[in-house]
């Protein structure tokens, strides 16, 4: 089972502050741990939303709409993508991350092929498959 495990941001990340030397030496090595027991899949942090864009989506209608966004607790500040037998074990893996200070971290199982995916994408033989369909359907040519 694969789970991406969501940071939320705070006002510290959103004003593009890095955490102290200490805390990212211990992450370091937590994410050290993740990779050697075969877990981490993927980890990124992410620029703060002011040097981001939304793209809201109505009808025919594209509206971009620049960051930053004001709701920090609706954002994400980074991202770990982990493979693990369950969601038990997910909860183990992040009850060991070096956070502190009321940080909030969401784990969240990525669909895989035959779970209980929309029956689009259960049965379209490949996700990719089933964007790029879902894609050129909603393109121009």
């Amino acid at each position: 089972m694969r789970f991406m495990i969501l940071v939320k941001a705070n006002k510290d990340s959103e004003a593009g502050v890095l955490p102290d030397e200490k805390i990212l030496t211990e992450m370091g090595q937590f994410n050290e741990e993740l990779v050697k027991a075969g877990v981490m899949l993927a980890a990124e942090g992410l620029q703060p939303s002011s040097k981001g864009a939304r793209v809201k989506f109505s009808g025919e209608k594209r509206t971009v709409i620049d960051g930053p966004f004001a709701e920090t607790k609706e954002l994400v500040a980074g991202f770990w993508l982990w493979q693990v037998k369950s969601k038990d074990e997910a909860i183990e893996w992040l009850k060991r991350a070096p956070f502190d200070g009321g940080t909030e971290v969401e784990i969240r199982q990525v669909f895989e092929a035959g779970t209980s995916a929309p029956s689009s994408l259960r049965n379209s033989g490949s996700r990719k498959n089933a964007c790029a369909r879902r894609l050129r359907g909603k393109t121009k040519s």
